[in-house]
């Protein structure tokens, strides 16, 4: 079973805001995944946070071995967790 780490579109229409899942590659972008990690909202304003995040399920899910997507690979690596990731897997190795 191959997952991933993606986005899933919510929101009205022109609207969008995405969560953050892991899902199996073979189901359908905003069908079945097996745990929500976080969500992104592009048009956020104000005191509203654009990107929240679970660290923790995060960094266990790269451990297992969940692949993020291009998008979501970039988001995590402004949010600093492929980063943590990199040396958390430097420090396992020495």
């Amino acid at each position: 079973m191959a997952v991933k780490i993606r986005l899933t579109r919510m929101g009205r229409h022109n609207d969008p805001i995405y969560r953050i899942v892991v899902a199996d590659s073979r189901f359908a972008r905003d069908g079945r995944y097996i745990e929500q990690v976080g969500y992104f909202n592009p048009n956020a304003k104000g005191k509203a946070p654009s990107l929240t995040l679970n660290n923790e399920k995060i960094l266990d899910w790269l451990n297992k071995g969940a692949t993020p997507s291009d998008t979501v690979k970039s988001l995590l690596s402004k949010a600093g967790i492929i980063k943590l990731f990199a040396e958390s897997k430097v420090k396992k190795g020495e």
